[in-house]
């Protein structure tokens, strides 16, 4: 991909994004306080913060890798579980990777 197709690529998400907050802020109040939309909304946030961290514990690139991240987000889901505060849960998933990459996982 040449340096000004990426450019673009950038500039036009960017207005899109814009342009979606914008058309955000113009919605009228009542729509948004229907109980429906609230709840849409807050499925959509987790949705996509699943899918995120999903693709960020099994990718690298263009394939899909095992490796000692997948391990340290099983820790975090399990220590979310317990009911662990939200540092611990990432002290213990860090943890978990580093003493798995210093065993030789990669």
């Amino acid at each position: 991909m040449s340096p000004t197709l990426t450019w673009v690529a950038v500039l036009v998400g960017a207005a899109v994004v814009f342009a979606t907050k914008l058309l955000g802020h113009l919605v009228p109040e009542h729509w948004l306080a229907r109980p429906r939309v609230a709840r849409t909304a807050a499925l959509v946030t987790v949705a996509l913060l699943s899918a995120l961290v999903a693709v960020q514990a099994v990718a690298q690139g263009r394939s899909l890798v095992l490796d000692a991240r997948l391990p340290a987000l099983a820790v975090a889901a399990v220590a979310l579980l317990l009911h662990a505060p939200f540092v611990v849960v990432v002290v213990l998933a860090a943890v978990t990777a580093a003493v798995l990459r210093a065993l030789g996982m990669p």
